[in-house]
């Protein structure tokens, strides 16, 4: 008998088998359970939410769509073919390439000299969203492919006003100046976050990574932020911010690098437990540190009703070299960089480095493989050499995580899109991907991946 065929027969079972029954609610979860993982394949759906077209003054005219894939995440007990995404911060243009993007060189101008370091924010209004989807990938039983925008939640503040992706006031740590459209130079924002990841509890809530600070956001099911949890010594300059700011990372972590702040969270299946890793090293004590480092900081921090209870690990998970990155054209240290990660179990991340067009997927079978650094010498920004100039780790009595190579695009799928930024299991056999496209400002979709690679994440 045809296979498909067989499928179709064996669920019209099921389900009338079912609704003889009584308990027509039972009946309902388990008929949804078996109709998604039934209609799980391998598949690439495209993501379309289309923006309203920008105009630029003096330059072009973009037509934008919205980019969901800064983050993904399933919960195990979702239905299978349901995912939560994040986009970022909104679309931004470095000031540095408006001439190639929008037609007019030196767009952004600060007190009357060119500001080449700053971002063309042409949506400057632009809220961080959360996206619900439902995704069709065909599978045994010939349902469509495609996908449906179930729910949007919008971010806001603690009066469920809208929040910005507007760079911060930073003091301690460095920022950047934002130009909207015209070319006006936009004031700073307190209350403005750049979202990279995130996960959703049993409660609703969701944790979302935020790189500015970097910070870790706490946000109610209905999008209104209840707590942002910065680096120590951080507070005072989100003092105006709308919502509970709280100082409770380690404060070496405002060294990070401008665009490398936190990228990738994970959560254990008992969310007793949050993980978040930066996106590459910190510049610590410098820029110089930052390109040459391959030491990156991974913390593990306790939970207690998904509330933040306190740090209680801290460990070095070491890059690849740029030169392994065979689909991609570079010798450049720092153009690798963490994009996601995902927990297998207590201690057990899978974690995606990347530099453009090559992804990879590496399992962290345990985290006491790795020597836990927190609240020691390393955390103290003073310390010399810093732990991103240690030539060998071992001469200071340091083990980073151990890791292993389970996903490689290259030699798996070598069509898988480029700057990915979100991973979700699915089920025991599907996980799926997603790209960053970037608000489409140079005509990338975003799309999902579906790969039926999961069982090798274990192996």
């Amino acid at each position: 008998m045809n296979l498909r065929l067989f499928y179709i027969l064996l669920l019209s079972v099921v389900i009338v088998s079912m609704t003889a029954c009584d308990d027509d609610d039972d009946n309902i979860d388990i008929i949804d359970t078996v109709v998604s993982r039934a209609t799980l394949g391998e598949e690439i759906i495209t993501l379309e939410v289309p923006m309203e077209s920008v105009s630029f003054q003096g330059g072009k005219t973009l037509t934008l769509e919205v980019g969901l894939g800064s983050g993904a995440f399933h919960a195990a007990g979702d239905p299978t073919d349901e995912i939560y995404t994040i986009t970022d911060r909104g679309p931004s243009i470095g000031c540095d390439e408006s001439e190639a993007l929008i037609g007019k060189a030196n767009f952004c101008m600060d007190n009357g000299a060119v500001d080449k370091d700053g971002k063309i924010f042409p949506v400057a209004n632009f809220t961080p969203t959360i996206y619900k989807l439902n995704i069709d990938t065909g599978g045994l039983i010939g349902a469509k492919v495609g996908y449906e925008v179930t729910q949007v939640i919008e971010i806001k503040d603690r009066d469920d006003n809208k929040i910005s992706g507007l760079p911060n006031p930073l003091q301690v740590t460095n920022t950047e100046n934002a130009y909207d459209n015209k070319g006006d130079k936009k004031a700073l924002d307190p209350n403005g976050i750049d979202p990279e990841a995130i996960i959703r509890l049993s409660n609703g809530s969701f944790w979302i990574a935020d790189e500015y600070a970097p910070s870790l956001v706490h946000v109610a099911a209905n999008g209104r932020i209840m707590e942002r949890v910065v680096p120590s010594g951080m507070e005072n300059d989100l003092a105006e911010a709308n919502y509970r700011v709280m100082p409770t990372l380690p404060a070496i972590l405002k060294k990070r690098r401008l665009d490398r702040g936190i990228e990738a969270i994970a959560i254990s299946p008992d969310e007793q437990f949050l993980y978040f890793i930066m996106a590459g090293p910190l510049a610590n004590p410098d820029q110089a540190a930052y390109e040459n480092a391959r030491y990156v900081r991974l913390f593990k921090l306790s939970l207690n009703d998904g509330d933040l209870q306190s740090v209680v690990g801290e460990y070095v998970y070491m890059l690849d070299t740029p030169e392994t990155f065979l689909l991609d054209d570079t010798t450049k240290q720092s153009d690798v960089k963490i994009s996601e990660m995902v927990a297998l179990d207590t201690d057990k991340l899978i974690i995606l480095e990347q530099v453009h067009r090559h992804t990879k997927l590496y399992r962290v079978s345990a985290l006491d493989s790795g020597t836990n650094l927190f609240g020691t010498q390393w955390d103290n920004e003073s310390s010399s050499p810093s732990l991103e100039t240690v030539q060998n780790l071992a001469d200071h009595d340091i083990a980073p995580l151990g890791k292993k190579l389970v996903f490689d695009s290259r030699k798996e799928i070598s069509d898988l899109d480029f700057k990915i930024e979100g991973i979700a299991i699915l089920d025991d056999e599907y996980l799926a991907f997603i790209n960053d496209n970037d608000f489409g400002i140079d005509g990338t979709k975003t799309r999902v991946t579906v790969a039926k690679i999961v069982k090798q994440l274990s192996e």
